[in-house]
Order: structure tokens, then C-alpha cells, then sequence
């Protein structure tokens, strides 16, 4: 088999292929076996019909046409392996000459990965936040405990921001009640920000007993879109009470016995967590910085299907929510246009980023040991809250094993890049990495126990 490359343009190629028929042998005679049991001719039992007799009664152009089916696709893939270029689409194949018994040519036309070299990355200067942990860190991480074992209190005072309220809800279009939009012991903290607007300002001064009404436009149900008049009727108002700070409530929000001891745990916490911060975006970072040296055409179609996937998943979204697709927008503040331009942008960087990493990985000569391959399934699966096992066996059956390894693969290029560059904090101060692994994981070190760590 010959093939040839013609460059169509940085991103297409158009491969010629030369097959002798001899190459084409093995899937003749699956063609013979598989027309043969799909014709009947009297005399022969299904599938057992001669070579012969099926090109006397139906004529070689069939058996020819269901060889080429089941060889092209072999034989394309032969073709790239051979040709060292990268598919990022479905090949166009056209059968271009057929000399029956000497030589098969066949075309394909792809988009590929662009040629591109990598620069040198040793000593890119990337800058991380600090690891330094100030008392306000400490005081935000209590606090946020704080909130998690607060009570709520009935007041008999009106509704503020932070209060909770239970309300009853009901909504009319033109003195119509709404039956969908009907709901009663509806709990709410005032001022969350609701989806249907009005509702904080309404509640805002309102005390249990009261009632009010107030316009707005429903976000969800049929009546999405449309201007109804929302009756609202407080049955309580609670408020959040906040646990003392003491020791007491080391004990009951933690394995300490003291507030000192507590705030010892969460301050080398903080610290902790900050370290992997440093390490995750020294390599966002240095990975960032190697992207802005390189100038990659992107294909088409790679573009299309990456933002094609993300409409379709923001679609889903929308459907999921329940909400009119202004609503849904709002709820983000955004707008459809920001969100479809914030795609594009993010799309080009995917694939341009696969692209360097992906290179980087055969430079490197990276690979997927078994281990990494499970610690990554169940790395995953701890993420999902599904057990490894079942993890496991949905990837096999779904052909997405590969699509782990890639990924994995990718990671240990992004870890390459930041172990290389020139890295410091924003203060200035030199960050070692290295020490930082080896203090993240004391019984490991190196570069793979930081993979552990800033997963």
C-alpha cells in the first residue's frame, strides 16, 4: 500500500491511497460469505453459494462494493498511522480507480492537527498568590462554621435581609390564578436572590400575618414570559443565631476540644489548601504563558463540534431548570450573546490547548501506567459518589477509557510545563515546588505526589 499526502491547507490534507488487490483478500472473502447469505438462488442453501455463481447471477460490481465497505475503513486507518498526521474529523473517502484484480486508489479528505512547534518552556515566569494565611483567612473559614450550625429563631418583628421566612405563594394573569404557580410553607432567606424579581423587595418589612401583592414576569411553567400579579403571604419570620464562639462550639463543630485548637487546624488547613493552589496555578499559569508564544490555525469542524457541545449542554441546562431562557439568563446575569461569545473564546482555547499538550506528551514520551489508571478511576468516582468498580465498567462499555488516558496523559503535560517554569509568588518570593510536594506528601516525592495533591 502507497499512500500520499497533499497539504489542502494548515488544518486539511487529502491522502491518496494505492491498494494492490491482494491486501483486499481478507475482506473479499468476507464480502462472498456475507452477499451469500443474503441471496437465494435455487439449488444452494443460504450461504452456500460459490464465488462463481454469485458473479454470473449478480455481478462482481456487488462483491467489489461490499469488499470496499468492509476494507476502507482499515485501510484509511493504515493510511494515517503510516502518514503521521493527526484526524480531527471524519475523513470524506472517495473510491477514485478500480482495476479489478490489480489496484484499489482511494482518497480522503480530513482536517488534521496543524504543524506547530512548541517553544522552549524551562524558566517561563508565571507568578502564584501567596501561601501566606492572615487571621481574617482563619476568621472567614469560622465564621463559615459559624453559619453551618446557626439556628433559626422565630422574631415577631418584620422580615429583613437574613431572615427566613415561610410564605404561601400564589399568582394570577388577568384575576386567573395560576395553578402551577401556586405554592404554600415555601421557606426563603430574604434577600437570596430570587429568580422572580420583586420578591426580596416585597418581602422587605413584612411580619407574619401580612399579605401583599406585587407584579412581576414568571420565569417558569407555561405562563414563562408572561406579567402576573404574585400574592404573598408570611405565616413566620425566623432569624439566623449565630453559636457562641467558644469552646463549646469547638467541641460541637469539630474533634477539638478547644477554640484555640480549632483555629490551629484551620489555619494549617488554609495553609495546606493554599499550597495546592500554588501548584495548580503555576501550572494553569506557565500553560497559559507557553499558549500565548504559539500561533495554531484551528479546523473548522474541531471548533464547530467543541462549540456545538457546549450550546447542546447549555440547552440541557435550560430545559433542566424549569426556567423561561430570559430567566435562566438572568439568574447568571448574563445575557445569550455573552454566553455564546464567552464559548467561542473558550472554545479556541480547548483546542488549542489540547493541541500543545497533546505535542508535549509525545515530546515528553508520556505514558499511563495501569496504577495512574485506576488511581484516576477512583479519584473519579469519589467525585461522582459512585463506587470505583461501577465507574470502571461504564467506561470500558462506553469505549471512554481512551478519553481517561488522554486525559490523564494531558495532566502530566500540564505538570511538566509549571515543574519548568520560573515561579513566584505575588509578594515576590521565590516558590520551590518541589519542597512544596515533598511537604504536601512526606511519603511520596516529586512531581507525582504533586499530581495527587492538586487533584
Amino acid at each position: 500500500m502507497k499512500t500520499a499526502v497533499e497539504e489542502l491547507s494548515p488544518t486539511r490534507v487529502k491522502l491518496t491511497v494505492e491498494v494492490p488487490f491482494e491486501e483486499l483478500e481478507t475482506s473479499m472473502q468476507a464480502a462472498y460469505k456475507k452477499v451469500a447469505q443474503q441471496v437465494r438462488v435455487p439449488g444452494f442453501r443460504p450461504g452456500k453459494v460459490p464465488a462463481r455463481i454469485i458473479e454470473q447471477r449478480f455481478g462482481r460490481a456487488v462483491v467489489l462494493e461490499e469488499t470496499l465497505n468492509d476494507a476502507l475503513p482499515k485501510l484509511y486507518g493504515k493510511a494515517v498511522d503510516e502518514s503521521d498526521v493527526f484526524p480531527v474529523s471524519q475523513p470524506e473517502i472517495e473510491v477514485t480507480r478500480i482495476d479489478d484484480g490489480e489496484e484499489v486508489e482511494f482518497t480522503a479528505e480530513v482536517d488534521v492537527r496543524p504543524a506547530f512547534d512548541v517553544p522552549a518552556y524551562e524558566g517561563l515566569e508565571v507568578t502564584v498568590p501567596s501561601s501566606e494565611v492572615s487571621d481574617e483567612d482563619v476568621e472567614a473559614q469560622i465564621e463559615a462554621l459559624r453559619q453551618r450550625f446557626a439556628t433559626l429563631t422565630g422574631v415577631e418583628r418584620p422580615a429583613a435581609n437574613g431572615d427566613y421566612v415561610v410564605m404561601d405563594l400564589a399568582a394570577t394573569i388577568d384575576g386567573k390564578n395560576i395553578e402551577e404557580q401556586q405554592a404554600a410553607d415555601v421557606s426563603y432567606e430574604v434577600g437570596a436572590g430570587s429568580v422572580l424579581q420583586g420578591l426580596d423587595d416585597a418581602l422587605v418589612g413584612m411580619a407574619a400575618g401580612d399579605e401583599k401583592t406585587f407584579t412581576t414576569t414568571l420565569v417558569g411553567g407555561e405562563n414563562a414570559g408572561e406579567e402576573a400579579d404574585v400574592t404573598i403571604k408570611v405565616k413566620n419570620v425566623k432569624e439566623k443565631v449565630l453559636p457562641e464562639l467558644d469552646d463549646e462550639f469547638a467541641g460541637l463543630a469539630s474533634e477539638f476540644d478547644t477554640l484555640e485548637e480549632l483555629r490551629g487546624s484551620i489555619r494549617e488547613q488554609a495553609r495546606r489548601n493554599k499550597l495546592v493552589d500554588q501548584v495548580v496555578q503555576a501550572r494553569e499559569n506557565a500553560l497559559t504563558a507557553l499558549l500565548d508564544k504559539i500561533d495554531i490555525p484551528l479546523p473548522d469542524s474541531a471548533l464547530n463540534a467543541e462549540l456545538d457541545a457546549r450550546k447542546h449542554n447549555l440547552e440541557h441546562q435550560i430545559g433542566e431548570s424549569g426556567l423561561s431562557r430570559e430567566a435562566f439568563f438572568r439568574l447568571y446575569q448574563t445575557t445569550e450573546e455573552e454566553r455564546f461569545a464567552e464559548f467561542e473564546e473558550n472554545s479556541r482555547k480547548a483546542i488549542k490547548t489540547g493541541f500543545v499538550l497533546d505535542k508535549i506528551v509525545k515530546q515528553e514520551d508520556l505514558g499511563v501506567s495501569e496504577q495512574e489508571l485506576t488511581n484516576f478511576v477512583v479519584r473519579r468516582a469519589a467525585q461522582l459518589g459512585v463506587a470505583p468498580n461501577t465507574l470502571a465498567q461504564h467506561l470500558a462499555d462506553n469505549d471512554q477509557l481512551t478519553l481517561a488516558m488522554v486525559e490523564i496523559v494531558r495532566d502530566k503535560a500540564k505538570t511538566v510545563i509549571g515543574d519548568a517554569a520560573k515561579v513566584t509568588d505575588e509578594a515576590g518570593n521565590e516558590v520551590d515546588l518541589k519542597a512544596i510536594y515533598a511537604e504536601l506528601n512526606a511519603e511520596q516525592e516529586g512531581a507525582p505526589a504533586a499530581a495527587e495533591a492538586a487533584e
